[in-house]
């Protein structure tokens, strides 16, 4: 009797430990140990899983037994069998190999009930015996799977994107470009009503020598889906260098936004060519946190300033003026009063796009407190408040309203904008955090439209006091342009998100600063000592150059600093005596006197900045000087700045760098990425190996 419950308990405690749940974490990276943010991880045979954050580390729930599949595009699939030591499991990716096997339409996290289907694609030719009927069964088309949970396309088997072996895509009948490979990995799964895969030279042939690695038939539901593909970028004329005798000041406007950083890292990740006018060299240099001290004194930010040598040419120096604002606990933050505006039109369908939008949007109201109150208008063909103010503290109706938003229709961005506003206005609170959050592709196309036109229609709303964000969302028809022209002339910022991961960061990690303005109409006006320095130019901040005069006309519009921001400027410099190719002889002038002050020789330069309070219209004046005297060893920060701009340059094709070698620039981003807690800074040189290939 007693061996018979011996028996029957460790069969019941056996059952027990299989069906055990543990919680397993770990972390993915590549053949160079380098992290992969992104990495899906999902319980085989179930539409359970999760993704890897921005150091490559993941937490999920299994049941002993379980096996975990971890999928990257342009790497093999890895499978790991959950046991009772499966507590830490670490895994490194190998590049995928280049046969294409099979492809997977994923998804998981959404709060519906999942489904998921498999099916295998075959023609309906007539089955024939023998040799030939063996090679066709070799060459059919591979099994598809589809988990229709709605999040992203994903190819598993193919080569990096990036590669020589792309697989042609071909939606509804019509061949897709090369470039346009990322807006269609994009569509909706539910959209999809078949996808076929076909390898075999004679299933190719109808499409050419574009199809000699095979080919990926999606067939949509309407049958006529047309990839757009008409992103719009402000053209960007390089900043030249300036003669310190003939042009002693350079003024510009300080910039906070980071889009241009994220949506060059969605390009790289998706194999696209970047645009030059997409990269914004000050966006991708103030994408990354440096550690600056705070203020110390009654200023709403500290000042600091260093030079060296330019990494990228032997005969210049390179100049950091950097800015560290004021970091302002959140529960010191006034109440809030915020009106989201949100696109919801048509052409915001996209997986990445609204159902994206949705999520985000959770992390900031996540963080609402009661005395902070939301409101919420959409656009389509025309513009209405489906959420009244509503304090932070009913969180669960707010998510409500923003899970119920769908899209169709098209897109009065104007029409949204001027409601906005008007509910922001009726619901200001005096020395509050008075700001519309807009979020949209970007792409208006009822009533106003035009940069132009959007700029004067914001103009005017901006004297109401209410600031301005705007969040950028999607591929295909973002117009980068319109957002940057909106946040910069509504006292805001523009940030692109392309993940949740980015999502995080905007609305949970750096919350204060992307809705929290500490100092407005920020200017910064450098005058250059001819004695020291001969010619000058300032890296990026093309689109925010101010005229000198402008720099004491507080009438004049100019950047916000929020809560906690760093803002960091580069300015390359070729010393007095130094010949250099790029600058030109002159012809003396008559009336002007070139005689050099020599009362200032130990001074490089003199930086002033003005700034506004938030509620204040007059501006406040501070003074730095650098000194020669006082160089030390250049920081890390100082470096690291200095291999984004450099990396910016080289893929804008930029006429003043010396040395082109992209190895260069990832050696030196490697040997200064200290203090990178959140892992950006790998990331970062993750994307610079990346963008090797393309």
């Amino acid at each position: 009797m007693r061996l018979l419950q011996y028996i029957l308990f460790v069969f019941l405690t056996a059952g027990i430990s299989n069906a055990q749940e543990i919680k397993v974490t770990g972390k993915v990276t590549d053949s160079q140990n380098l992290p992969l943010p992104g990495v899906s991880i999902v319980i085989k045979g179930s539409a359970n899983g999760t993704q890897t954050d921005l150091d490559g580390n993941y937490t999920l729930l299994a049941t002993i037994g379980d096996t975990l599949m971890f999928s990257y595009v342009g790497f093999e699939t890895t499978e790991e069998k959950v046991t009772a030591t499966s507590t830490i499991v670490d895994i490194k990716l190998i590049p995928a190999s280049s046969q294409l096997e099979e492809i997977v339409v994923a998804a998981y996290g959404s709060s519906k009930a999942s489904k998921s289907t498999s099916y295998a694609v075959s023609s309906n030719r007539p089955r024939r015996r023998g040799r030939k009927h063996r090679q066709r069964r070799m060459n059919k088309p591979s099994r598809v799977q589809v988990f229709s949970t709605g999040n992203a396309l994903k190819v598993r088997g193919t080569n990096s994107i990036s590669g020589t072996k792309q697989p042609l895509y071909v939606v509804d009948g019509v061949p897709v470009d090369s470039k346009d490979i990322a807006v269609i990995k994009a569509i909706d799964p539910a959209k999809i009503s078949k996808v076929e895969v076909l390898k075999n030279k004679n299933e190719t042939s109808i499409y050419g020598s574009k199809a000699q690695h095979g080919c990926i038939l999606i067939t949509t539901h309407s049958g006529n889906y047309k990839v757009q593909n008409d992103e719009s970028y402000r053209e960007i004329v390089e900043n030249d260098f300036k003669r310190v005798k003939m042009a002693p000041l350079s003024t510009f406007s300080i910039d906070v936004d980071k889009a241009s950083y994220s949506n060059i890292r969605r390009m790289i990740n998706t194999g696209v060519k970047v645009p030059a006018d997409a990269v914004k060299i000050e966006e991708m240099i103030n994408y990354f946190n440096y550690q600056y001290e705070q203020p110390k004194n009654k200023h709403p930010f500290a000042i600091h300033t260093e030079y060296a040598s330019t990494p990228w040419n032997a005969k210049t120096q390179l100049v950091k003026i950097g800015l560290k604002g004021k970091e302002i606990p959140q529960h010191e933050i006034p109440a809030s009063n915020l009106v989201f505006l949100i696109d919801v039109s048509g052409s915001m369908s996209n997986s990445n796009k609204l159902p994206l939008l949705k999520k985000a949007f959770k992390l900031l109201v996540n963080q609402l407190r009661e005395k902070d109150k939301v409101s919420i208008v959409v656009y389509a063909g025309a513009a209405g408040m489906v959420l009244k103010p509503t304090s932070g503290a009913n969180k669960h109706e707010i998510n409500q309203a923003l899970q119920n938003l769908e899209a169709g229709g098209s897109t009065a961005g104007g029409e949204g904008i001027r409601l906005a506003y008007k509910i922001a206005k009726e619901n200001f609170i005096k020395n509050g955090n008075n700001r519309v959050i807009l979020a949209t592709d970007g792409d208006f196309n009822v009533g106003i439209s035009s940069d132009k036109d959007m700029k004067k229609l914001i103009e005017e709303k901006r004297k109401s006091d209410v600031f301005l964000t705007c969040l950028g969302f999607g591929m295909g028809n973002y117009k980068d342009s319109k957002l940057e022209t909106l946040a910069d002339t509504g006292n805001g910022n523009h940030a692109y998100i392309d993940t949740m991961q980015e999502a995080q960061r905007v609305l949970g990690k750096e919350f204060g600063g992307t809705l929290y303005t500490i100092a407005k109409d920020v200017k910064i006006q450098v005058e250059f000592n001819p004695g020291k320095v001969q010619a000058y130019r300032l890296i990026g901040y093309e689109n925010r150059l101010l005229a000198d005069e402008d720099f004491i006309d507080d009438t004049k519009d100019a950047g916000e600093l929020g809560s906690g921001h760093t803002v960091t400027a580069l300015y390359e410099v070729i010393p007095v005596g130094v010949k250099s190719k790029y600058v030109k002889e002159i012809a003396d002038l008559k009336y002007t006197s070139s005689a050099t002050n020599k009362e200032y020789g130990d001074e490089l330069l003199t930086v002033k900045f003005r700034y506004k309070k938030p509620q204040e219209k007059k501006s406040i004046e501070m003074i730095h000087v650098l000194h020669t005297d006082t160089k030390t060893s250049t920081s890390k920060d100082f470096n690291f700045a200095a291999s984004v701009a450099w990396f910016g340059m080289k893929m804008r094709g930029s006429k003043y760098i010396d040395n082109q070698n992209v190895k260069d620039i990832i050696a030196l981003a490697e040997t200064n990425k200290e203090k990178d807690n959140q892992g950006y800074k790998a990331e970062f040189i993750r994307l610079m190996n990346s963008y090797q290939g393309l």
